[in-house]
């Protein structure tokens, strides 16, 4: 396989994974009479155990490798545990749409800034415009939200947004914690494994005070299974995979696409309403991805054309 090829599967495993992330809050909203506490803690936490069984060989294979990523691994699991309780919690308060938008909108921001300051990595031109992009375009999304019957209250919709920044920040440290791991040998899989498995411990024994009713009706049950097998372990499969070529930053900047499905399933499936301004934000952020998509791809092609030139003798 070409790099190329990789990078562009690189870029669409992300994007499914984005897909899959936007149906968290319209799947929650089908179980109203389970906290979002058990509902972050049902979905993490046994999504990370699912992955701890799918990546078992390869993790005891590299288990010496990952004593010497312990920082990451704690950080990495500390955030995966703090985020869906976050997330949910901003959702249940600020609204679906909302909440969503705030949480994966603030997250690109967070992973630059570590990039810059823990790394020592510029913030690129290419980068800026993608993020304004996408940041116009967000803020179209939650113009876009109506004020009608299915607003908030005020005192509410701030607390949610203060856990929808909390959110983003813990999204974006275990995406750079999980790159950092990947940078230093570890297996995507495993990387995304040992954090979800930490995360683990800390989340599903919360579920004894949390969950009272989650095993209450057939439905709770089915989005408790929908959350773990769908969106959690498929999504982070993909997600670890795609880190293996993409920077957190850039990755975070890819999964704005989560709130624009996450708004769209909330227009259709809980009939909220959705204006002209919501249109052109899902533009701005489509466009926030093409630019990252093309003018990646283009770099890529002229590094790779300029180490063909290093290698040849003449």
């Amino acid at each position: 396989m070409s790099e190329q090829q990789h990078l562009f599967r690189c870029v669409l495993a992300i994007i499914i994974a984005s897909f899959l992330w936007g149906t968290t809050g319209t799947a929650a909203s089908f179980a109203p009479d389970v906290s979002p506490l058990a509902i972050g803690a049902v979905a993490t936490g046994g999504g990370g155990f699912l992955m701890l069984l799918k990546s078992s060989g390869p993790l005891l294979r590299q288990r010496g490798l990952l004593f010497s990523q312990f920082k990451y691994i704690f950080w990495g699991g500390l955030s995966v545990a703090v985020y869906p309780l976050a997330f949910y919690s901003s959702m249940r308060l600020a609204g679906v749409a909302i909440g969503t938008v705030i949480s994966i909108a603030s997250a690109p921001c967070f992973a630059v800034l570590m990039e810059r300051f823990i790394n020592g990595r510029p913030v690129t031109a290419k980068w800026m415009l993608s993020f304004l992009l996408g940041f116009a375009g967000i803020l179209c999304l939650v113009m876009a939200k109506p004020h009608a019957e299915t607003a908030v209250a005020g005192d509410q919709r701030e607390w949610g947004i203060l856990l929808g920044l909390l959110a983003g920040l813990t999204y974006a440290a275990y995406s750079w914690t999980g790159k950092s791991m990947i940078v230093n040998c570890v297996r995507s899989d495993v990387a995304m494994a040992v954090q979800f498995g930490v995360a683990s411990c800390l989340l599903l024994p919360s579920l004894f005070f949390t969950g009272d009713n989650l095993l209450a009706s057939s439905g709770n049950i089915t989005v408790a299974l929908y959350m773990a097998f769908i969106p959690m372990f498929g999504g982070y499969l993909l997600f670890g995979y795609g880190l293996q070529k993409i920077d957190a930053s850039i990755a975070t900047l890819i999964t704005l696409l989560e709130p624009v499905v996450a708004t769209l399933l909330a227009v259709w499936m809980l009939s909220e309403r959705f204006s002209l301004t919501g249109w052109v934000g899902i533009g701005l952020i489509a466009g926030c991805i093409a630019v990252q998509m093309v003018k990646g791809g283009r770099k890529a092609k002229r590094r790779r054309h300029a180490e063909v030139l290093q290698s040849d003798p003449q």
